[in-house]
């Protein structure tokens, strides 16, 4: 009995204080309640990942460089009387809805560098006052303080009129200082007077990484200032513009006003000029191509001195070495360039070099491609000597060539007495070679009749018409001396023998296996 009391009184004690519990736990939240405090919350999320770099630093400081280029020019005047010959649609068809889409886009045209590879530029139409109009707009950038900028070539080619808009708004007049069209490069003065101007510097490319992140700073579409941004994705393009191509490729949107624009690195400082974009459509697909920086200030250089561009010649026809050409000749890689042909009125010829010599070395420095030799020879000064080292008859030969002065147009090399007319000899197969050939009319090489399309001379290109003039360096005027060389080069342990053909007063070089038809 006593301990039932006992247990009733503890299980009372343990509810009272139970109770007591709830009372001061909701006397708390009553009064929190009434005072109006905030209930306690978890933290906001936040991520301390790493941050990717700004280019706002490098865009303030290089922006006030970078300008727009408006150029006009004088263009004929139009007929006021509404007639179409004046506007060249004289011969197209009566059809009111094909002349005025003919007219509607009058004055759109691609400029650039050939292919899909170019800028566009917008051309408008003059209305007969004989004022200047609008022919392009592009970009520009001051490499000095006293006003000097660099825009594209193609930009300004066919302009009277330069007005410089700065990246606060203010017009400027400017003039042609020089042009160099076979790197798409020009120079122009601003006079600013007592102002300097901001400026900005060139890279040294040779440091540039594919990979690196690079911003461009233009004017697209004419819509003043613009920064994309993109990684350098290629070096040593060459997309077909010129005979100095080694473009940077570049993955920063670049459009129809960015010619002549610069890119520039994390440093602020000029690695490319921008000058074309591949463009299956007409607009940008993130891929451009920029003039390199140290093209670009050697240009730019000799531009502002003289206005023109003085470059070394040395005056012979090149072609690439390819495997089988370096296997024919003996060679142990295939860099170089291979002569096709030397101009009776070249350099190179009066110095001894001949068709067929594979220039390995300028001055020592190795020639990897014909590209190559191109811009090694270009950056020489007419009169220059140098040494020119050949691979000739399986060994290097080092001849001095003093440089004369680029042609404005290349020259090509004459070889009249190759002209052939229909043979009239009785044609001889070369079986070995898939060819069959009859002597020329002049006695000079083997002139190609007939092809057989299995053959690896039709692989290689070659086509009736075609004149053989050579073997391994050694004159073919018959078959028994086409045998011979064969024969020759099977025993010297060649895989191949190297054809020197002539086609249209031009000479190239093939290079055909030993024994296989």
């Amino acid at each position: 009995m006593n301990n039932a009391r006992h247990s009733f009184s503890s299980t009372r004690k343990r509810l009272m204080a139970a109770v007591a519990s709830l009372a001061v736990i909701g006397a708390v939240g009553a009064g929190a309640l009434a005072t109006g405090t905030a209930p306690v919350l978890a933290d906001a999320v936040r991520v301390d990942a790493p941050q990717m770099p700004s280019f706002a630093d490098v865009v303030e400081h290089v922006s006030p460089a970078v300008v727009s280029v408006k150029v006009k020019a004088k263009v004929q005047p139009t007929a006021d009387d509404g007639s179409d010959d004046q506007d060249g649609f004289d011969n197209l068809p009566d059809n009111p809805q094909l002349r005025r889409f003919f007219k509607e886009f009058r004055g759109f045209g691609d400029q650039g560098q050939g292919g899909q590879f170019r800028m566009r530029r917008f051309n408008h139409r003059d209305h007969g006052n004989g004022e200047p109009r609008p022919v392009a707009q592009g970009s520009g950038f001051f490499i000095s303080e006293d006003g000097y900028l660099v825009t594209n070539n193609h930009v300004v080619s066919e302009g009277s009129n330069f007005t410089v808009v700065t990246n606060d708004g203010k017009e400027l007049d400017a003039k042609l200082i020089g042009t160099d069209s076979r790197t798409d490069l020009a120079v122009l003065k601003v006079d600013g007077g007592a102002n300097k101007f901001t400026y900005v510097d060139f890279a040294d490319d040779s440091k540039v990484r594919i990979g690196d992140w690079v911003v461009a700073v233009g004017n697209p579409f004419g819509l003043g200032g613009t920064v994309t941004a993109g990684i350098v994705s290629a070096r040593g393009r060459d997309i077909g513009a010129g005979p100095y191509d080694d473009f940077i490729q570049i993955d920063a949107s670049v459009n129809r006003g960015n010619s002549g624009g610069p890119t520039f690195n994390l440093n602020g400082q000029v690695i490319g000029i921008n000058t074309a974009i591949f463009s299956p459509s007409g607009g940008s697909v993130g891929i451009a191509f920029d003039i390199p920086a140290s093209t670009a200030k050697q240009v730019v250089q000799d531009l502002m001195k003289s206005g023109s561009v003085q470059r070394g010649w040395l005056g012979v026809e090149i072609q690439p070495v390819t495997s089988d050409i370096a296997e024919s000749l003996g060679l142990k890689s295939d860099k170089g360039a291979l002569v096709s042909s030397a101009q009776d009125a070249g350099p190179g010829k009066k110095a001894g070099i001949v068709a067929g010599d594979v220039i390995t070395q300028v001055d020592g420095k190795d020639v990897a491609s014909p590209k190559e030799l191109a811009r090694m020879i270009g950056a020489f000064a007419p009169g220059k000597s140098v040494d020119v080292t050949v691979w000739r008859n399986g060994k290097d030969e080092t001849v001095k060539v003093d440089l004369g002065t680029l042609p404005a147009s290349d020259k090509q090399a004459s070889n009249d007495d190759n002209k052939q007319s229909a043979p009239a000899a009785k044609a001889d197969t070369l079986a070995d070679l898939g060819l069959t050939v009859t002597k020329s009319e002049n006695g000079k090489g083997l002139v190609v009749t007939d092809v057989d399309p299995d053959s690896d001379a039709a692989d290689r290109g070659i086509q009736p018409g075609d004149v053989i003039t050579s073997i391994n360096s050694n004159d073919v005027n018959t078959t028994d001396d086409v045998s011979k060389a064969m024969t020759d080069a099977a025993k010297a342990g060649r895989k191949a023998v190297l054809m020197q053909i002539t086609r249209d007063d031009s000479n190239r070089f093939v290079a055909l296996p030993v024994g296989k038809g």
